[in-house]
């Protein structure tokens, strides 16, 4: 058996799934609607040919329009499905990205061949022969690769079914930690905003008392000030008068002083 076909059987037998450390295999749903879509296409280019081997002939091609027509309805419906499960096990983790470049690969090269056979089924495209070849397992023949003998990458190259499994579980787990770096990262930095905010928070009350302490002082000032103006003018009011007693008194002397 070629590497190239026991690394198709791994990639059929199913995807690993995890839970609680524990790895059990289960059948894998996008494998076997991606087989499923693939026999239709294949079935597509093959009723194309017949139709336009029909109209070579001169035959009626109507009941064979109605069914490459509704063929291509069911092709379309299953490539949407296939799009939808890639997107839930990327999302949800089921797969490592590298598993689902390598299926959006596919699914990119299953939606080309879509619209080859759209094109020839409205006389718009390539020869059914050409798409019906790239769908057959014998397409390489025709210089058309058949999407299950991928080039693999190095990292994955001679690895058994069990190694791979275990590659995949060590790259989930080093996201996780990364998640996991991040999430505490994050904790830390809203920690210090927060301690941040109470610091602010401290610095607002000590400036708002600063400033009641100011008013205070200023009023207080001010009425000290008064208090000492007042003082001043009683104390200009009382020399004053004691001037003017002096002033009686040394007239009475000398008013008195004669008549001695």
């Amino acid at each position: 058996m070629s590497h190239a076909s026991r690394r198709s059987q791994l990639l059929r037998a199913g995807s690993v799934r995890g839970a609680g450390g524990d790895c059990t295999m289960a059948p894998d749903p996008w494998f076997s609607t991606y087989d499923s879509t693939c026999q239709i296409a294949q079935e597509i280019a093959e009723k194309i040919q017949q139709r336009n081997q029909y109209e070579r002939n001169g035959e009626n091609t109507t009941k064979l329009t109605v069914t490459i027509r509704a063929l291509l309805q069911n092709l379309k419906e299953k490539i949407a499905l296939l799009k939808d499960l890639l997107l839930r096990a990327v999302s949800t983790h089921q797969i490592t990205q590298l598993e689902g470049d390598r299926r959006q690969n596919l699914l990119d090269d299953l939606v080309t061949r879509e619209r080859l056979l759209l094109a020839s089924f409205k006389n718009e495209g390539a020869e059914p022969d050409l798409i019906r070849s790239s769908l057959m397992t014998g397409g390489a023949r025709r210089g058309v690769p058949n999407p299950w003998l991928f080039e693999e990458p190095e990292e994955t190259r001679g690895l058994g079914f069990d190694e791979i499994r275990q590659q995949q579980q060590k790259i989930i787990q080093e996201q996780d930690a990364g998640l996991d770096a991040l999430s505490s990262i994050i904790s830390r930095q809203k920690q210090m905003g927060q301690e941040i905010g109470n610091e602010l928070d401290e610095q607002n009350e000590i400036i708002d008392d600063l400033a009641n302490l100011v008013e205070n002082t200023d009023e207080k000032l001010r009425t000290e000030t008064r208090r000492v103006n007042m003082v001043d003018r009683k104390s200009t009011s009382c020399g004053m008068i004691m001037v003017i007693l002096l002033l009686l008194v040394a007239i009475v002397v000398v008013a008195v002083w004669p008549t001695q």
